[in-house]
C-alpha cells in the first residue's frame, strides 16, 4: 500500500511535522483530502518541493495556489546517474555476448578459454559490473582502486566517460549557480553537449527537463530540496522496523500521527 505523506519543513521532523497521511498517490484523492484544510491555510503556502510525478504537480496547483512548485534536485540529479548506468549496462550485456561467443569458439577449436585480463585484475565484464557505484560518485570522492578502474573503463569505453561527464556538468548547475538566470543559460549550454553526444538516454533526460524547467529552475529561489521530507520518511521507516513491522495499519499511523502531526 502507498501512502502520500505531505510534511511541513518548519518542524524539522519533530511535533507538527506530519499534515496530511493520505492512502494513495492519485491526484483526485490526494486533492479531495488536502482541501478540508482552510482554504485561508492552503494559500499562506509559499513553496512545495516534490518529484516530476504529474500526480504531485497536479495536487500542488489545485490545493496551494500560491505556492512555487520546486521539483527536488536530487531527482533530476538521479535521472543523469540512471542515465549513465543505462550506457554502462548496454556495454555490459555486449562483453557477455561476446565472451559467450568467444567460448564458443574456444570450445569448437579445442582450447581452454582465457578471458583478456586488465592491468587492475579485472575481466572485462568484471570492468563494468564493478564500476557500477563508482560512476554515481564524483571523482574527488573515488579511492585508489577506483581511480584505476575509471581509467580503464572511459579509456576502453568513451562514451561512458562522455555520459558521465554529462552527469557531473548537470550537477555543477545545481551546485554552482546562483539565480534563475544563471541556471537557464547553463542549461541551455548543458542541451547542446547533449545533441553533440548523441546519447539516447541524455536525449530523454533533456526533453525530461525541459517540460518541467519551471520547477527545476525554482530550486534557484531559495535551493529548497526534498532532503527533509526524504530524511522524515527514513525516520517512518526506522519505526516501522522498530515495531518489527506494522499488522495493524491505521493504529500505526495513529501512533505516527500521535507523535508527529
Amino acid at each position: 500500500e502507498l501512502y502520500t505523506i505531505v510534511t511541513n519543513k518548519e518542524a524539522k521532523g519533530r511535533k507538527g511535522s506530519i499534515v496530511a497521511m493520505i492512502k494513495g498517490t492519485q491526484a483526485d484523492q490526494l486533492t479531495e483530502v488536502l482541501k478540508r484544510i482552510p482554504k485561508r491555510l492552503r494559500r499562506m503556502v509559499e513553496e512545495v518541493t516534490l518529484d516530476m510525478a504529474a500526480s504531485m504537480n497536479s495536487t500542488v496547483q489545485r490545493c496551494f495556489p500560491n505556492a512555487h512548485r520546486v521539483i527536488d534536485r536530487f531527482h533530476v540529479q538521479k535521472l543523469a546517474f540512471e542515465a549513465v548506468q543505462e550506457i554502462r549496462i548496454h556495454h555490459r550485456w555486449q562483453a557477455l555476448e561476446e565472451e559467450n561467443v568467444a567460448m564458443d569458439q574456444a570450445k569448437r577449436t579445442g582450447h581452454a578459454y582465457q578471458p583478456e585480463i586488465l592491468p587492475n585484475g579485472d575481466s572485462v565484464k568484471q570492468l563494468l559490473a564493478r564500476s557500477r557505484y563508482l560512476l554515481f560518485k564524483h571523482p574527488g570522492a573515488w579511492t585508489r582502486e577506483q581511480r584505476q578502474r575509471a581509467e580503464l573503463l572511459f579509456t576502453r569505453y568513451p562514451v561512458i566517460h562522455k555520459g558521465y561527464q554529462l552527469s557531473l556538468r548537470l550537477g555543477e548547475v545545481f551546485r554552482h549557480c546562483t539565480s534563475k538566470e544563471q541556471a537557464f543559460k547553463k542549461l541551455a549550454l548543458w542541451y547542446n553537449d547533449v545533441e553533440d553526444a548523441g546519447l539516447p538516454s541524455f536525449k530523454t533526460l533533456a526533453r525530461t527537463i525541459q517540460h518541467h524547467y519551471l520547477g527545476i529552475l525554482n530550486f534557484f529561489n531559495n535551493r529548497a530540496t526534498n532532503a527533509s521530507a526524504e530524511s522524515f520518511n527514513a525516520k517512518i521507516k526506522a519505526f516501522r522496523n522498530a515495531m518489527r513491522g506494522v499488522r495493524d495499519v491505521e493504529f500505526f499511523l495513529f501512533r505516527l500521527s500521535k507523535i508527529y502531526a
